[in-house]
C-alpha cells in the first residue's frame, strides 16, 4: 500500500508540474516576438520619408541631370493643402531641386548656360510657373531671391488618371535638338522642354 501510494504521489506532481512549465515556454515565446518587433521598429523609422534621388537624359550631347528629393502623399492632399497654391515650392522636401545642364541650352525661350541652378516651381489650380534660377543650394525657400531668377515659365497642368504617390521627376529626350521635362505627383502633371542651344 506504502508503495501505490508513494507513485500516486509521485504522478500528481509530475502533472501539477508540467502545466507550469508549459506556461512559462508559452510566456518566453510572447516575450520573444515582443522583441523582435520592439529591435524592427526602429529600422523602419529610419528610412527617409523623402529620399534623396535623380532623374537623367543624354538630349543630343547634353546630359541633364535633375536632383531631387522625393515625399509622398501617405494620405495626405498634396496640391492646396500640403503644397499651397500661388507659392514658391522648393520641388519637392528639404534642399531645393536642382537642374545641371552639361552644356547651354534653352528652356522657355532663354538661353541657359552650362552649369547648376535651383529648380523651383509655383503650382496653381490650371497652371503652374517653372523657375530656373542662379541659387541652387538652399534648404526650403525661405532664401529665394526673385532677382536670380533666370527663367519663369508658365506651363498648363494636366490631370492624371491615376494618383501618383511619389513626386517623380523625368526628363526624356524627344529627338538630338530637344527634350522634356516631366513632374508628378498626386493627380498632376506638368511638362516643359529642354533644347540644345549647339554651343558649350
Amino acid at each position: 500500500m506504502k508503495k501505490i501510494a508513494i507513485i500516486v504521489a509521485t504522478s500528481l506532481v509530475w502533472a501539477c508540474s508540467t502545466p507550469e512549465k508549459k506556461a512559462e515556454g508559452t510566456e518566453e515565446s510572447v516575450e520573444h516576438t515582443d522583441h523582435k518587433h520592439a529591435t524592427s521598429t526602429p529600422k523602419e523609422e529610419s528610412k527617409p520619408k523623402s529620399p534623396r534621388t535623380a532623374s537623367m537624359a543624354m538630349i543630343g550631347d547634353n546630359h541633364v541631370h535633375i536632383d531631387y528629393s522625393s515625399p509622398s502623399m501617405r494620405g495626405r492632399q498634396i496640391f492646396g493643402g500640403l503644397v499651397g497654391y500661388g507659392e514658391v515650392w522648393v520641388t519637392g522636401a528639404h534642399k531645393a531641386s536642382n537642374i545641371t545642364l552639361d552644356k547651354a541650352a534653352t528652356i522657355g525661350g532663354t538661353m541657359i548656360p552650362k552649369g547648376k541652378y535651383g529648380l523651383f516651381t509655383i503650382p496653381g489650380e490650371a497652371q503652374w510657373t517653372i523657375i530656373i534660377n542662379k541659387d541652387w543650394d538652399m534648404h526650403l525657400a525661405d532664401d529665394y531671391n526673385e532677382a536670380n531668377d533666370i527663367v519663369r515659365l508658365p506651363v498648363t497642368i494636366e490631370e492624371l488618371e491615376s494618383a501618383v504617390e511619389s513626386l517623380t521627376f523625368e526628363v526624356a529626350a524627344v529627338d538630338d535638338t530637344k527634350g522634356t521635362v516631366t513632374i508628378k505627383w498626386e493627380n498632376t502633371s506638368v511638362v516643359f522642354e529642354v533644347v540644345n542651344t549647339g554651343k558649350e
